[in-house]
Parts: structure tokens; sequence; C-alpha cells
């Protein structure tokens, strides 16, 4: 069979399966995944239920192929963010932006029962070490050239950036976003002294032995 005609096959296969992901997930979100049936995700897409079929067993099989399609774009969209950029810490700033307007963009399906079912999903897990492992590497990148604390590991910080961001979610704007991410970038950098490390002040407030003046 001809390349050309292979290709146009595959495209064509690949928008049939585009479709069925988005239609189906459109319905789910807007009726509850339970309500959702093969026969109205085929009527929406335009496709006979035959053809359906031989692309997905049932509605559950879909949704999770939807969501494993949006795993995927997002992790691909934040690697490509850092590769665009130079440095540890611009490349953090980079993948934080984008993981706070990636949360804003998902906040939709947040405590809807699409939401509840798709967290039940193994691949959530694994994307989210993933991601975990993306921005604690870069952490540890710039610990070692003295951009960010080091009284804190690198997982540790990690684990707080991606905790705190996931707040954008709840958030009115990107301008929002943009400014929590700006709060998380500098308790990146602001390393406080220990309150053992500090040093004794006397009654003035300025470092000393002993806060009694001396008689001499």
């Amino acid at each position: 069979m001809p390349k050309l005609w292979n290709e146009t096959i595959e495209a064509h296969r690949r928008a049939v399966r585009d479709a069925i992901l988005n239609t189906t997930a459109e319905l789910a979100a807007e009726h509850g995944v339970r309500s959702v049936t093969m026969s109205q995700i085929a009527e929406q897409a335009g496709i006979g239920r035959a053809t359906l079929y031989k692309y997905f067993p049932d509605v559950e099989a879909i949704l999770l192929a939807w969501h494993d399609r949006q795993i995927t774009e997002h992790l691909g969209l934040l690697a490509e963010v850092r590769d665009q950029t130079d440095g540890a810490a611009a490349q953090l700033e980079a993948v934080l932006r984008a993981f706070a307007h990636i949360s804003r963009e998902s906040s939709g399906h947040h405590g809807t029962e699409l939401g509840v079912f798709l967290h039940r999903d193994e691949r959530v897990v694994r994307a989210q070490q993933q991601l975990h492992g993306m921005v604690r590497d870069l952490l540890a990148g710039g610990v070692e050239k003295g951009e960010f604390r080091s009284d804190v590991t690198p997982d540790e910080l990690a684990t707080y950036c991606l905790h705190s961001l996931t707040a954008a979610a709840a958030l009115p704007s990107e301008a929002a976003a943009d400014r929590l991410v700006t709060v998380t970038l500098s308790g990146l950098r602001d390393a406080h002294v220990a309150p053992e490390d500090r040093k004794p002040t006397n009654n003035h407030g300025h470092p000393g032995h002993c806060a009694r003046h001396s008689d001499h």
C-alpha cells in the first residue's frame, strides 16, 4: 500500500479518535460520567456505533484515554518550556508558571464526578512523580549554583512548590496565578537563620554577651 495512502488512513484514524475523546469528555463534564452512553457518543461524534466500538469497548476506556492524552500533553508542554530556557533558576520559573496556568485551566473538573473518576487513575500518580522529579532536578541544579536555599532538600522544596501551585486552580485570573508563582519562588530563595543560630542581643538590640551595662 502506498505510503501516502497509509498516512492518509492514519490521519483519519487519529481524527476519529480525537473526536471520540473530545466528545466523551464534554458529555461527561456536562452530564456526569454515569449518564453518558456509547450511543450518545457515536451520535455526537458523527460516527456509527460499530465504528465507535472498533476504537473503544466502553465509556470508561474512552475517558481514561482522554485523560492519558491530557497528561501526556501537559508533561510535554512543561518539558518543552523547560528546554526552551537556559539556567536552572530560569527553567524552574518557566516550568512553575506553566504548571500554575495548567492548574487553573484544569480547575473545571475539580470536585466533579468526572474529576473524582479521573483522579483514581494510576496515570495521575505516575505523572505527579514525573513532574516532581523534573522540579526536584531543577532545584538541585539551582542549589549547586547558589541560586536556591540549601537549608531544605530539593525533594522537600519540590513538594512545597507543587502543593503551593495547585492553589492556582482556585484563582480568578492568570495574573493571580503569576503572583502566586512569584510568592512561591521567593520562598525558594529566602533562607532564614534558625533561632538557635542567632547571636544573643542586649537590651538595645545589638549583639553582646550581656544585657547589663558596665559600672565603669
